[in-house]
C-alpha cells in the first residue's frame, strides 16, 4: 500500500511539473547588471588573509620545533 501511494504521489508530482507555466523569457538587455568587482575583491582579501595566517602558523610551529630540540 505504501509503495502504491508513493508511486501515485511521484507520478502526480511529475504531471504537475509538466502542467506548470513556462518560465519567463530571458532578457539579455537587462539595464542593471550584477557587479562582480566587489565580490572578487572580497575573495582576494580573504585569500590574502588566509595565506598570511598560514605563513605565521608555519613559522610559529617551526620556531616551537627548534626550541624543543634545544632543550
Amino acid at each position: 500500500m505504501k509503495k502504491a501511494f508513493l508511486s501515485v504521489f511521484f507520478l502526480l508530482g511529475i504531471a504537475m511539473v509538466g502542467l506548470s507555466d513556462d518560465p519567463p523569457p530571458f532578457n539579455p538587455g537587462d539595464p542593471s547588471p550584477i557587479p562582480v568587482d566587489g565580490g572578487i575583491s572580497i575573495l582576494l582579501a580573504t585569500g590574502a588573509a588566509y595565506g598570511v595566517k598560514k605563513v605565521r602558523d608555519a613559522r610559529k610551529s617551526k620556531a616551537e620545533g627548534n626550541s624543543s630540540e634545544e632543550a
